[in-house]
Formats: C-alpha cells, sequence, structure tokens
C-alpha cells in the first residue's frame, strides 16, 4: 500500500536519518602490517597501536573529521586486502613506485628515508662497487629493498629473504648474514639496541638512490577511491605544514623525515 500525507512523510524522515547516521557511523580502516616496526608502529599488549605512523593517522583523521580504526594486515598480504575492500587506506611505510601503482593509487608522499647497509664494525665493511660480491646479504621480503637486491645482486651475492625485519634483525646480531640492507630511519631503533649494540653493528652507509626505491612514503588507495584520495592529499599537505608535523617528527626520530617533494 502507498503511503501518503504525514504519515508517509514522517517514515520518509526516519529513513533519510537512518541513512544519515548510517553514513556517519561509517569507519575509515586503515591498514597496517602486525609486526613491530618501530618507531612507525607497534600494537601495544592492550591493542593500542604506538608510533609515527598511528600519530599521524590520528592527526589525519581529525582533520579530515573521519572515524577511523586501525586494522591489522600481513605485510604480504596488504595490497590484496585493500583491492578485496577489507580495509580502505594502507598507511604503513609503502614507498611510491611505479610498480605499485599498477595495483593501486597513492596519496602525496607524507615522509621519505634512506635505505642504508648495516653491518659489524668487525667486518669493515665499504660501500665500495662490487662490496656485496660473496656476502650473505639480508633483507624483508615484499620490500624496495628486495626489489633492489634482486635487480642488482641476485647471483652476485648471497641474497637471503625473511618474513620480517626482526627476523633479519636477529639473524644478523646472530652472524648468520653478513649485512642486511633496511630502512634507514627503521633500523636507527635497532642499532641502539643492546643487542646490536653488543655485537657491535653499525650503519655503514646509504645506497646510492635508484629509481627502485620509489618517491617516498605515502597512504595506498584503491584507484576508484578518487575523493578519499584527494581528502587525504589535502590533510597530509595541512599536516606537513603544521607544528603538529614537527612535534611529532622529533618524537620520533633526530633528522627531518618530511618529503624532498
Amino acid at each position: 500500500m502507498k503511503k501518503s500525507g504525514l504519515a508517509g512523510w514522517m517514515a520518509g524522515a526516519v529513513m533519510l536519518m537512518a541513512g544519515a547516521a548510517g553514513a556517519q557511523a561509517e569507519t575509515l580502516k586503515f591498514a597496517m602490517a602486525a609486526e613491530p616496526y618501530p618507531p612507525f608502529s607497534v600494537k601495544q599488549p592492550d591493542g593500542q597501536w604506538v608510533g609515527f605512523e598511528p600519530d599521524l593517522i590520528r592527526k589525519l583523521c581529525a582533520d579530515m573529521q573521519a572515524q577511523c580504526e586501525i586494522e591489522e594486515v600481513a605485510w604480504d598480504g596488504i595490497i590484496p586486502a585493500l583491492l578485496a575492500k577489507k580495509v580502505d587506506v594502507i598507511f604503513n611505510s609503502m614507498s611510491i613506485t611505479e610498480e605499485r601503482e599498477k595495483q593501486i593509487s597513492f596519496s602525496r608522499a607524507y615522509y621519505d628515508s634512506p635505505a642504508v647497509i648495516v653491518a659489524p664494525k668487525a667486518l669493515n665493511f665499504s660501500l665500495s662497487p662490487g662490496a656485496l660480491k660473496g656476502k650473505a646479504v639480508g633483507v624483508q621480503i615484499a620490500t624496495n629493498n628486495a626489489n633492489y637486491l634482486k635487480k642488482h645482486y641476485e647471483g652476485i651475492a648471497d641474497v637471503r629473504y625473511y618474513d620480517t625485519q626482526d627476523s633479519v634483525n636477529a639473524d644478523l646480531v646472530a652472524g648468520r648474514i653478513d649485512v642486511m640492507l633496511a630502512d634507514g630511519l627503521a633500523v636507527t631503533t635497532f642499532v641502539k639496541s643492546a643487542d646490536a649494540q653488543a655485537a657491535g653493528i653499525e650503519i655503514v652507509g646509504e645506497v646510492p638512490h635508484d629509481p627502485i626505491f620509489g618517491r617516498g612514503m605515502g597512504a595506498g588507495l584503491r584507484k576508484e577511491d578518487q575523493a578519499l584520495k584527494a581528502k587525504l592529499d589535502d590533510a597530509i599537505g595541512k599536516l606537513l605544514a603544521s607544528e603538529d608535523y614537527k612535534t611529532i617528527s622529533a618524537k620520533y626520530f633526530d633528522v627531518s623525515v618530511a618529503p624532498k617533494q
């Protein structure tokens, strides 16, 4: 039966209000890998996420007036999770590369970091051409660092791929690998740790820039989510220009991490 008059109007108003409430209650899910990646992201025993990127997420969501939550996803399944619409945004130190842009879009960069070689001081390692020849080199799989070694050193060095950065760090401390290639900012925390200090481990130097390392770290999004990308780009731009970004950066790093572009 068709509703008419006041009763029909009231029913329609209730439906509109319910729809609006549902829209307001919609939550943006930010994907983050489960493994600890200090100082960028660490999940506390109580379930709270702490670190540079969770702090940025909270500031960005406040600016966008969006309800957000962090969703734990395995690193090697993080892009499939986004494409399957299990999450809405990847915000997990993912560098912007042409290879990844074949599958997903990126926001503007929100930080940048060099790739570095880390080794025990006793090795007397130098970043000379061919220095990795014959060396056992550890690297986390599915990263730009892994792609770099595969491109330039497969068959030259003994490249060993690991599921997590923690596993690479542990094998370097134990002497099961000679050196490792890792993100410069993330590895700063590791080299200051008691285990690394006891093993005499240090950052040898930065790897020369290669296009394979990308254009800084950005938020990964589905290509069709252009409205969300525009919102994030605007919020990231405002945050980068604010004192909040400087304050958050200084909390975790001794140097500027702001993207150069």
